[in-house]
């Protein structure tokens, strides 16, 4: 078990007497640094921005993920959203790219979303051009992978994302069901093909990731956000299964290796090990009543609190604002304030982030999964934590 990618952790861990500093009554006390210094902070971050990259258009690292946080900030207001809505440069992109993190369908489901709330029927063209990516998703043929940050299930996001901020959806349910039946085809096919003892098995640069940028927790925990469009045989005899057997796969410190073969217990960030893991654990449970589900999923949220306090950074994908997130997620499902008082414990290490915290500066130290919008992100969404999900990934 590798300790050199994280700091010790150094906060208490929860008691009532250390959460009575910070919380009050499921939700931040408003003489908290988190909020009493919130404005100052968002105006600080506010002021880097006139050195964005425009050349960048994506969700992940470019401006489209600035126009997320922008809408986080100010969801209603007019010249906010216009503001927004310049941000995603949808005149240059290129029509080639699927998914929401790192594609054209990003800035797309965005800009639907954007222009029907100003009002403007450019969202139908929006909606039109994500529409016409659907060739090669729908082919299991082509060479499209089924990973959450390039493949299928990132296009799945963007289009549900659509679909829950538009009215009526636009996306309707044999869309949405053709989506679905590639990605159980594929990873079909691949468990076929490698004599897997599970349903479903992906490839991601003819490794078998398992976490949740590029591997199968991250498919698994897309497809379970779509339940709704899932058959109960669906549920029961492939996707079940399936998370059962990724359950296995566990290093006896309750982390979870990146990929199939790889036996280095190092990693405990968003998009690999005990993090990304938790999300489908914990949706799991919800979808099938199951507390073994729940337990793993707390399992999971120890592992972060001991080990998640990376050297990398403060970052959402690989930093400790992408980890405190796991925080709220289990006190979504919980309601057990031990897991609020983490989460707040993580944002106040982002909120007092010095160059001292980290050795791996980010290379694009503005953007949203690995600079400094990330936690910006967090710092906002923590102050109603019952209703935060972690951006570009939970509906």
């Amino acid at each position: 078990m590798s300790q050199d990618r994280c700091f010790a952790n150094p906060f208490d861990d929860y008691s009532s007497e250390a959460a009575c500093c910070v919380i009050e009554n499921g939700t931040i006390k408003c003489d908290c640094k988190l909020s009493c210094d919130l404005e100052k902070k968002w105006h600080d971050t506010l002021a880097q921005f006139k050195y964005l990259d425009y050349n960048d258009y994506s969700v992940y690292t470019g401006t489209s993920g600035i126009a997320l946080l922008k809408l986080k900030k100010d969801p209603e207001s007019r010249q906010n959203l216009q503001e927004a809505l310049q941000l995603l440069s949808l005149h240059r992109l290129k029509g080639r790219r699927h998914t929401f993190l790192c594609g054209d369908a990003g800035p797309l489901a965005l800009g639907a979303i954007i222009n029907y709330k100003l009002e403007d029927k450019a969202y139908l063209d929006c909606i039109e051009k994500l529409k016409a990516l659907s060739e090669d998703v729908f082919d299991p043929s082509s060479d499209l992978p089924n990973e959450y940050l390039y493949g299928r299930a990132g296009f799945l996001f963007a289009v549900l994302y659509v679909n829950k901020h538009v009215s009526p959806v636009p996306f309707e349910e044999s869309f949405i069901r053709k989506i679905i039946e590639t990605i159980i085809l594929c990873g079909k096919n691949e468990a076929k093909a490698g004599k897997f003892k599970c349903p479903l098995m992906y490839q991601w640069h003819e490794s078998y990731y398992l976490g949740a940028a590029h591997g199968v927790s991250g498919i698994l925990y897309l497809l379970l956000q779509a339940k709704e469009y899932l058959t109960e045989n669906e549920l029961q005899t492939i996707i079940k299964p399936t998370v059962d057997y990724l359950a296995t796969l566990r290093f006896p410190s309750c982390n979870f290796p990146s990929s199939l073969g790889r036996d280095n217990d190092k990693y405990v960030q968003w998009c690999h090990g005990a993090p990304g893991f938790l999300y489908l654990f914990t949706t799991a449970y919800k979808v099938f009543g199951d507390c073994k589900y729940l337990q793993l999923a707390l399992d999971c949220g120890d592992v972060i609190w001991s080990r998640g306090i990376l050297r990398k950074g403060y970052s959402i994908c690989h930093g400790v604002s992408g980890n405190a997130y796991c925080f709220l997620e289990l006190y979504q499902t919980t309601e057990d304030e031990k897991h609020l008082y983490r989460a707040v414990r993580f944002a106040e290490w982002c909120f007092a982030y010095n160059k001292n915290h980290v050795e791996h500066p980010p290379d694009r130290p503005l953007s949203l999964f690995e600079g400094l919008s990330g936690p910006m992100y967090l710092f906002l969404d923590i102050q109603k934590p019952a209703e935060a999900k972690f951006p570009g990934y939970t509906l």
